[in-house]
């Protein structure tokens, strides 16, 4: 079939941009009180989201949509090093930075960059890169050459995010991976193994660690401890809950910042949803939903293999992310900790994503046939 150059998915550049809006939204009354008290400035969140996460976000994602895939796969590998040497640095003092218990930042100065978040995009380019070649050698399916090496891989991260601890982005990157994998063209009997590898690490992270137990028991009983242990579920349900159908507008979310833990991170799900209603939460969905279509007939569309699988792993990353995070804040999951994809207050998170939307974009251009 002719392979074809056309324009990129504008359909997915829409819910993109609407996801943004609606951060830009939340946070600019939200967030007014609290940065009004934390700085003087009722707009410094908001201003600090534009000039660190959406402005270089989006120059850096449109020099990413500008360059050819095939720049993505040369420089796949010393990426992927790269960013694990990142992941590495949190655990030098004076160079990262810990919070609540967890090293999971650099300090660059004025700045400061969360390597996991690089992680999350360097090894779906790698992974697209290598899962290409296997597939290519017929030796994706063999135990040794396909599933020992990947579990290698998997496991270099995983054993970096268990040290900060970051449970939450480990527990995306594996999915995203196995996602992969699978489609990648390994055996299914692999990914069954690899999935019970995962199920029991899960089960024994949880084990030795009391706080991870104490989100499993809170999610099955919020009520266990409201001013504690479950404060920020409670929350979160209330906020929720007392949107009804339309919400109470934007200004009504101003108090529950105040008393929302994480408010502007991985809790803003529950402001927007007290501001509008399950309207508006509705519309959050029915956004990354279209997002997940598009990624998906992107991937499938695509003429080159390697932009397929690192087409998959976007779109794997970010709607798995994007759900999570709204499963968790709705009290159907776990909390995880989790950003909200295009929302979320955060810079790295923000940049990283958006560079990923680039790539994305760049590799909706070239397809085997009309979207």
């Amino acid at each position: 079939m002719k392979e074809e150059k056309q324009k990129p998915d504008y359909v997915l550049l829409t819910s993109v941009v609407l996801l943004l809006l609606i951060g830009l939204l939340i946070l600019s009354f939200a967030a007014f009180n609290i940065s009004k008290e934390n700085f003087g400035d009722p707009y410094w969140y908001l201003r600090h989201q534009l000039m660190f996460g959406i402005l270089p976000g989006a120059i850096l994602g449109l020099i990413a949509f500008f360059l050819p895939c095939q720049f993505w796969k040369k420089i796949s590998l010393p990426l992927f090093i790269f960013s694990l040497f990142l992941l590495f640095l949190v655990f030098f003092p004076k160079i990262g930075i810990g919070y609540k218990g967890a090293t999971r930042w650099l300090s660059l100065g004025i700045l400061s960059l969360q390597p996991s978040e690089i992680v999350k995009l360097s090894f779906i380019i790698y992974l697209g890169a290598w899962l290409k070649k296997r597939r290519d050698n017929k030796e994706i399916k063999k135990f040794k050459e396909g599933l020992i090496p990947f579990l290698i891989m998997t496991g270099m991260i995983g054993t970096l995010l268990i040290l900060e601890p970051d449970i939450s982005t480990l527990g995306i990157v594996c999915l995203t991976a196995a996602t992969m994998f699978f489609i990648g063209g390994g055996r299914i009997s692999h990914l069954i193994l690899v999935i019970i590898i995962g199920g029991i690490l899960f089960l024994g992270l949880v084990g030795i660690s009391p706080y991870r137990a104490d989100r499993i028991a809170v999610f099955l009983n919020p009520q266990i401890d409201p001013l504690g242990k479950g404060y920020q579920i409670t929350q979160s349900l209330i906020a929720l809950g007392s949107g009804g159908i339309f919400g109470k507008g934007l200004e009504g979310s101003i108090q529950s910042a105040k008393f929302l833990p994480q408010a502007m991170g991985d809790s803003i799900f529950a402001l927007w949803g007290k501001g509008t209603g399950f309207a508006g939460a509705l519309l959050i969905i029915l956004l990354f939903l279209i997002f997940a279509w598009r990624g998906i007939k992107i991937a499938k569309n695509s003429f080159n293999p390697f932009g397929s699988m690192v087409a998959i792993g976007i779109t794997t990353w970010i709607t798995l992310q994007a759900f999570v995070n709204m499963g968790a804040i709705s009290g159907l999951i776990p909390l995880t900790g989790i950003p909200l994809p295009f929302i979320s207050y955060g810079g790295s998170s923000m940049v990283v994503t958006l560079i990923a939307t680039g790539i994305l974009l760049n590799i909706s251009k070239e397809t085997n046939r009309n979207l």
